[in-house]
């Protein structure tokens, strides 16, 4: 009996360590799709920022100058 409790105290120690160890793989194709996927995220990211910012821009300028259009209009009467 005390035999299978070592055994069991042995696989698992050496279970943990292989574990710990990693087993010697190596993530750096995982790392290189995960920035690919970041770095096309980040791109379209900068392309809506972009065109919110024209479509907020030219709206703007509309507003501008309507009011332009209401401030001549009342300096006239």
């Amino acid at each position: 009996m005390k035999n299978v409790i070592k055994l069991g105290f042995l696989a698992l120690s050496f279970g943990l360590f292989a574990v710990a160890c990693g087993g010697g793989e190596t993530k750096s194709a995982a790392d290189s799709t995960a920035t690919a996927a970041g770095n096309a995220i980040d791109s379209v990211a900068q392309k809506a920022d972009s065109a919110v910012t024209a479509v907020a821009d030219s709206a703007k300028a509309i507003v501008d100058s309507a009011a332009a259009k209401v401030d001549s209009a009342a300096a006239h009467h």
